[in-house]
């Protein structure tokens, strides 16, 4: 990449995706969050509260770990774990929810809303919520709140209320209709947390930036570790937003290769899979334009996929443009690989990981093996699995009793 990166520009967009197709009733709000925003990137107090809460509360930064194990199990590259599941609340969705949280209170909100496929978005804003005192609203997919169960009842006894969806397929693409719908009858005193690189401008830079803490440490700690840059960068992809907060550091660094790992489900050849990049099209959700799972009539379909986090029709709108512009090359993983990687990565190193974060270890596992040993590939461990054990136990339960 030979200029510099600025987007996005003045107007959302990256390249042709993003921009603000909002109602009339959120403009105001959307304006208003990005003049806060804009204002808070040169506020020294703000810099140093987020600071504070990131290092002191969320307890940054987190390691860059050599998984030798499973490097010498796979051969090839060198595996290093980014290790965002150890973060408070266990995943890296509390960098964000720390960051417009602060912006929330700067703007004077009294209360906050969010959308949770997984649960851990939801934990994690019910938590910063409870922290500053602010009133807390989750909007969670009905099927979603069944295979999260666990998370559900971490968010109540934080004192969230969590909202069952029933519409649509239950999942997180409804949760973000609810939220928005919310959102909307509520916006003088509410802020609206989106959890990824979703969403009306600015929303999906806000996030990247937020979530760029990751990439930032992890380019530091491994030119202090090799003294030089890694091969390659990887990371599960649902809307994006720990793969964007590891590769955006890295954007301009041509040499590093990047790589966003998208749900196949039971198979791209099926119609049970999330991959939005590889199988959609160009359409506007939740605000944005990306590429989106679509039929002809431009409706949109319904994501699949075990896990909870990636079940989502759409990619965020600068994945799209890196897609579009090579930057990044997008891949995908089948739920049977990740259940695989899921349990090797536990047994080699002592680590469970998210079933998202599972896609990732995947397909590392695949392309590190084709690389040289003295080449080094980073992946995000994006969260740890606890919340998916009860699932993966009534998987492989079942798998037991067919074999019988």
């Amino acid at each position: 990449m030979n200029k510099p990166y600025t987007l996005p520009d003045e107007k959302g967009f990256y390249g042709e995706y993003g921009g603000q197709f909002v109602p009339e009733t959120l403009m105001q709000a959307v304006k208003q969050l990005q003049e806060v925003y804009q204002k808070s990137q040169h506020d020294e107090q703000f810099q140093a509260e987020l600071a504070y809460y990131l290092k002191e509360y969320v307890g940054r930064e987190t390691p860059l770990y050599f998984a030798e194990q499973l490097t010498d199990y796979v051969g090839g590259a060198k595996i290093y774990l980014k290790r965002e599941d150890l973060n408070h609340t266990g995943a890296h969705k509390i960098n964000n929810t720390v960051g417009q949280i602060l912006l929330a209170k700067k703007m004077g909100k009294k209360r906050v809303v969010a959308e949770t496929g997984a649960g851990q978005h939801g934990v994690a804003t019910a938590t910063v919520a409870a922290l500053m005192n602010m009133e807390c609203t989750i909007f969670m997919g009905a099927i979603d709140v069944q295979r999260q169960a666990l998370n559900v009842f971490r968010m109540e006894l934080l004192g969230a209320k969590v909202v069952s969806v029933e519409s649509g397929s239950k999942t997180l693409k409804d949760a973000v209709n609810e939220a928005l719908r919310y959102w909307v009858a509520t916006v003088e005193d509410t802020h609206y947390v989106m959890g990824s690189v979703l969403g009306p401008h600015p929303f999906p830079q806000i996030v990247r930036d937020y979530q760029s803490v990751i990439g930032k440490e992890a380019k530091k700690q491994f030119l202090e570790k090799k003294g030089v840059l890694p091969d390659a960068l990887i990371a599960c992809v649902g809307g994006g937003s720990n793969a964007m907060g590891l590769f955006y550091p890295f954007v301009e660094d041509s040499e590093v290769e990047m790589y966003g790992v998208e749900a196949a489900g039971l198979g791209l050849e099926t119609a049970k899979h999330a991959a939005s990049i590889t199988k959609g099209e160009p359409g506007v959700l939740h605000g944005a334009l990306m590429k989106v799972l679509q039929d002809e009539s431009g409706q949109i379909n319904e994501a699949f996929s075990i896990s909870a986090g990636l079940d989502y029709p759409g990619l965020g709108p600068e994945h799209c443009h890196f897609n579009e512009i090579k930057r990044v090359k997008y891949v995908s993983i089948t739920d049977d690989e990740a259940v695989e990687a899921f349990q090797l990565l536990t047994k080699k190193e002592g680590i469970i990981p998210a079933l998202e974060s599972a896609h990732a270890i995947a397909y590392t596992m695949k392309h590190a093996k084709d690389m040289s040993p003295d080449q080094s590939v980073i992946v995000c461990l994006s969260g740890r699995g606890d919340k998916d054990v009860a699932q993966i136990r009534t998987l492989l339960n079942s798998k037991r009793g067919e074999k019988k």
